[in-house]
């Protein structure tokens, strides 16, 4: 028999996004997702919601340390909605960002979700869900 080892860690603080442009970036979280911009003296910009947050390190101006390959378009991740995912979508297309699948049934982290996928201005995969239990 296996013995039941308990995670050490508790959940996500923060994940960091290689862009090509910090202001179109910014700006698509902000108008389209409703994210807060972060800028602090010799810190990454950051884009604040709930009690995460995401860095944003610019192509040629990262910050130590890093990935060791930093390259714009290689994220792909999930965040729950706040909001209905029908806000969502309205919110998508109001702003002209076209969902790429969905909605869609996927099973996360804490149970069954109705999804949606679309691309940020560095063609990362962003997929926004609401759980449905």
């Amino acid at each position: 028999m296996h013995e039941t080892k308990s995670a050490l860690i508790a959940g996500i603080d923060h994940f960091v996004l290689t862009v090509r442009s910090l202001e179109a970036t910014c700006g698509f979280y902000q108008r389209v997702l409703g994210l807060r911009r972060l800028d602090e003296p010799n810190r990454p910009t950051a884009l604040l919601f709930g009690s995460q947050k995401i860095n944003l390190h610019e192509v040629g101006r990262t910050f130590e340390p890093k990935a060791k390959a930093p390259t714009p378009g290689f994220g792909d991740f999930c965040l729950v909605a706040a909001k209905p995912l029908a806000e969502v979508q309205a919110s998508l297309e109001a702003n002209g960002v076209a969902i790429e699948v969905g909605p869609v049934e996927r099973i996360g982290a804490q149970g069954r979700m109705m999804s949606v996928y679309f691309r940020d201005p560095d063609d990362n995969l962003v997929e926004v869900s609401e759980y449905l239990d």
